[in-house]
């Protein structure tokens, strides 16, 4: 059963000028194993940090370094949550993520998808 849906937009520019612009951001935005990524590429994980938040409501508090983006066996991104996402979550019995990126003509966009299982 889907619980929630959530998408968001990122304009890799504008997102890279806030990057230098606020150069703290960088920590406060991404993990370690994130930050090393290229702009296109971490504008679309701001993007899906934001889908996630959106698919679980938007409730306060949600830090963003407790979601990030992950590869599964196969290549596909898949989400890892820990903290007050995965709180957050639990609370909504939340059992998996689907998530689907894109980036492409300055423009870098994700999709999630929460589900519950019943």
């Amino acid at each position: 059963m889907i619980v929630g849906v959530g998408i968001d937009v990122v304009d890799v520019a504008r997102f890279g000028q806030e990057l230098e612009r606020t150069p703290r951001l960088r920590e406060r935005l991404f993990t370690p194993a994130e930050r090393g990524l290229p702009l296109a590429s971490l504008a679309a994980r701001f993007a899906a940090k934001e889908a996630i938040a959106k698919s679980l409501g938007a409730p306060p508090g949600m830090s963003w370094l407790d979601a990030w983006v992950v590869k599964d066996p196969h290549g596909a991104p898949a989400m890892e949550v820990t903290g007050t996402v995965a709180a957050r979550a639990q609370v909504l019995g939340v059992t998996r993520f689907h998530v689907s990126m894109s980036h492409d003509a300055g423009i870098a966009s994700a999709v999630v998808v929460a589900e519950r299982d019943g």
